[in-house]
């Protein structure tokens, strides 16, 4: 099994290198390094001033001390994230998008419409609830544990936890 690693939010700026300091606002955003994503978070001065190309973000702040954990991420982020995967081929964006998918129909946003066998690939037709484009998604054949080890990854790049 692949085993992914997703540098984990330190806390400072990836810009500047100042430390984030609780209650503060800050980008999360997601690099795209081929065979894997990498989180940076940058602090509002240097997104502003910067502009950092990034594959995909998202604005948070600095959980403050003893604030109970969000579960996860706007689900705007989500569905964001899983466009713009939308034409990838490397495995571990396939699987990814996948767990995304699974993610988003758990929460009734993306609704399953049918399957399709090409290739020895079978590829799920997919539609957002309140719209009617279509949208493929490859169904990788994770295995439970697979699928949990990607949920894990997505929740920690998505949550940045430190």
């Amino acid at each position: 099994m692949e085993q992914w690693e997703v540098q984990r939010s330190t806390g400072k700026c990836s810009g500047t290198g100042r430390e984030l300091q609780p209650g503060e606002e800050y980008y999360a955003a997601l690099l795209d390094k081929q065979d894997t994503f990498e989180r940076c978070d940058y602090c509002v001065e240097y997104w502003e001033s910067a502009q950092p190309q990034v594959y995909s973000y998202w604005k948070t702040a600095m959980p403050l001390p003893n604030q109970k954990k969000k579960l996860f991420v706007d689900d705007e982020i989500l569905i964001n994230f899983f466009k713009r995967l939308e034409d990838e081929k490397e495995p571990i964006k396939v699987h990814f998008r996948f767990v995304l998918a699974l993610i988003l129909m758990r929460k009734k946003i993306l609704k399953y419409e049918d399957t399709r066998r090409e290739a020895g690939q079978e590829i799920w037709k997919m539609r957002f609830v309140k719209e009617t484009e279509m949208h493929e998604v490859v169904n990788p054949e994770l295995d439970d544990p697979q699928i949990e080890q990607v949920s894990q990854e997505l929740s920690s790049i998505l949550h940045g936890e430190l």
